[in-house]
Formats: C-alpha cells, sequence, structure tokens
C-alpha cells in the first residue's frame, strides 16, 4: 500500500468517524414527554425544598427516572408497565442499600444485579434506558452512607418518587392519547439464549469489573464508573458501542466546563429544583436526536442528583475531575466489553461455555 493510498484511507476513517460524531437524528417526540419526564425529576425536589429536606427530595427524583421506561402503548399496558419497572427500581434501590453494609461484596452484588436486571430487561424487550437506570439506583444507593434503620426511610422516599412519575405519567398519557395513537401492546419475540442469557451475564461481569478496577484505584465516587460502563457496553452493535464511548467522554468534557459554571452559581434548594427541570428537559429533547449533545447535559444534572445535597462541603474542582475520570474509565472497560460482546470468536468459546455450565432445565425450551 502506498503513502498516498493510505494517507486517502485515514482521510476517509476519519470522514466517517466525523459523520457518525456529528450526524443528528430526526425525531417525532413531543415537548410534553421531556415536559413530563422534568416534573418527574423536578417536583421531590421541590417537595424536599418546601420541607427543608433537600437530600429527601434527591433520593424520591431517582424514583422519577421510572417515568422514562413509560412506552407508547394503550394506558391500560403502559400504566402496568410503568408499575413494574417503579418496583424493579425501588427493589434494586434497596439491595444497594444494603450492600453499603457489606463493602467486600460490593463488587458481586453489584455485578449481580447488573446481570440479572439485564435478563429480565432483555427478556421482556424493554426498549432504552434498558438496565441503566436500575444499575444507577443500586450503584447510588450502596455508596450513599447512612443506618441500618434509614434503610426503610430511603426506599420509602425513592418508591414515593417512582409513584408520583407513576400519576405525572397517567395525567401524560391522557393528553397524549388524545393527539396520537398508541403503539399496539405486541408480545415480545422469542427469547434466546445468546440475547438474554449470554449477553446479560457479560454485561454483569464487566460493570463489575469496572467497579472493581474503580475500587483498587481508590476513586472516591467509585458508583459512576459502572454506570458509564453500561451505558457504552448496551450499543447493539460495535459501531454502536463506539459511538456511545466517543460521544460519552466527549460530552462529558464538555459537560463539565457547563457543570462548572452551573455550580458556581449561588444554588439554594429551589433554584437546584428548577436547575434539575432545566437540565432533563433539555436532555429528553436531544436524547434521541443526539446522543453526545445530551451527555453535555447530563453530566451537571447526574452531580447535582448524586452531590447536591453535599455540595460545598468538597472543592468543586475536585468533584468534577472525579466525574470526569470515572467516566472514562468507565467508557473504556464499556468499550473492551462491547468487543468481546461483538466478537463471535468470543461469544462461540465463552458462549459454549456457559451453555454447557447451565443446567437446561433452568432454560426455557427456546433457548
Amino acid at each position: 500500500m502506498t503513502t498516498r493510498s493510505r494517507l486517502q484511507r485515514a482521510r476517509d476513517l476519519a470522514r466517517a468517524e466525523w459523520h457518525h460524531l456529528t450526524t443528528v437524528n430526526p425525531s417525532t417526540r413531543r415537548w410534553q414527554m421531556p415536559f413530563a419526564a422534568a416534573l418527574a425529576s423536578g417536583l421531590p425536589l421541590m417537595v424536599g425544598a418546601w420541607f427543608d429536606h433537600l437530600e429527601y427530595g434527591l433520593i424520591s427524583s431517582i424514583g422519577g427516572l421510572a417515568f422514562l421506561y413509560l412506552p407508547n402503548t394503550p394506558m391500560s399496558h403502559r400504566m402496568v408497565w410503568l408499575m413494574a419497572c417503579a418496583f424493579g427500581m425501588s427493589a434494586s434501590y434497596a439491595l444497594g442499600l444494603i450492600t453499603h453494609f457489606l463493602p467486600l461484596a460490593k463488587v458481586g452484588v453489584l455485578g449481580l444485579i447488573a446481570m440479572l436486571v439485564t435478563m429480565v430487561c432483555r427478556f421482556y424487550r424493554v426498549g432504552p434506558p434498558g438496565s441503566l437506570f436500575f444499575v444507577m439506583a443500586a450503584a447510588i444507593g450502596a455508596y450513599t452512607p447512612g443506618t441500618v434503620e434509614e434503610i426503610p426511610l430511603r426506599v420509602g422516599l425513592l418508591t414515593m418518587g417512582a409513584l408520583l412519575a407513576g400519576l405525572i405519567a397517567f395525567c401524560y398519557s391522557l393528553h397524549i392519547l388524545r393527539l396520537q395513537a398508541p403503539e399496539p401492546a405486541a408480545p415480545p419475540p422469542p427469547p434466546t439464549f445468546d440475547f438474554v442469557v449470554f449477553d446479560a451475564v457479560m454485561i454483569g461481569a464487566f460493570v463489575g469489573l469496572s467497579l472493581a478496577i474503580a475500587q483498587a484505584l481508590q476513586l472516591d465516587r467509585p458508583y459512576w464508573v459502572p454506570v458509564s460502563c453500561l451505558a457504552v457496553i448496551q450499543g447493539v452493535s460495535l459501531r454502536a458501542v463506539w459511538n456511545r464511548q466517543l460521544q460519552r467522554v466527549l460530552g462529558t468534557a464538555i459537560g463539565m466546563l457547563l457543570a462548572w459554571s452551573l455550580l458556581s452559581l449561588p444554588l439554594d434548594p429551589w433554584r437546584i429544583a428548577l436547575l434539575v427541570i432545566v437540565l432533563a428537559f433539555t436532555i429528553e429533547t436531544l436524547v434521541v436526536r443526539h446522543y453526545g449533545l445530551a451527555v453535555i447535559f447530563i453530566t451537571p444534572l447526574t452531580l447535582l442528583l448524586a452531590e447536591a445535597a453535599t455540595l460545598g462541603h468538597a472543592p468543586l474542582a475536585e468533584l468534577i475531575q472525579s466525574r470526569f475520570i470515572d467516566t472514562v474509565l468507565g467508557c473504556v472497560v464499556g468499550l473492551v466489553g462491547g468487543i468481546c460482546l461483538h466478537s463471535a470468536r468470543f461469544r462461540t468459546l465463552v458462549g459454549g461455555l456457559l451453555r454447557r455450565m447451565t443446567p437446561s432445565r433452568l432454560l426455557p425450551r427456546d433457548f
């Protein structure tokens, strides 16, 4: 291959990467959906600000993320579906809180939660964001300091946030179903061993590995590493994994500047609640169009949801730097996991071994 042909190939590759990085997808999402999602996350914070307990509102706002699992199906189906997802988030958060008191088991338990939740989401064909917010709730719970007596209170607060999301979803559905017809609630296609079991086991293993590396490096806030890993590894193809990894790293880098400017403002509980509503509305408007642009606003939002109650206790520069390191580490592990998941040789070797290790009586006949 000549030098000129190598340069041409490099230019073509750079042009293709730039195209993937800058492509904005069309969307038919109406503005009412981002607005309702923003209310589901922001209203609990307003209630917390009203009673001067912002920390309670932050926990409930995590439960409000259950709204994002609302499908475009008839009312009877979508509400049952949402309640099931709300229960899953409450259960994941409760397991995370319990794991906080078992420090040596955090890696194994969080990896197991990621595996089981991914398995259930794939069996029932749960659409985006998939298992992401279930694992995020568990990870935040696992690294939330507190006492055993506080577990019921915190689980109850998150459940109340999820119930509020259900009420908002019901009102939103009454309105939106007048404007557009719902999609039929079609049964999911038959599950396969590779899609449901093998992928879930590998995803859980890499999520656990990412947390183990974060703990080995003694990172201050390691819970965001497995969340970033899961966000990347869930890509439907290796190209999707690479695009998401690149967009997440670049979006986080730019989002750090935005977070710096926003968190430098004089923020009281009411301003934090309003800021969360604005950021959530922007994210849900952009995420279906361009993931990287949405990540720019996801970065300050996640910092607020996870750290708002302790803002000012640690230097802002240290907090933002820690989040960027966590994101990059999680993305790198997620990319490696994505390469393994989409490698035919790896799937044949490890998948065959896993199938032989799984008792046949535990698998449906379709597997």
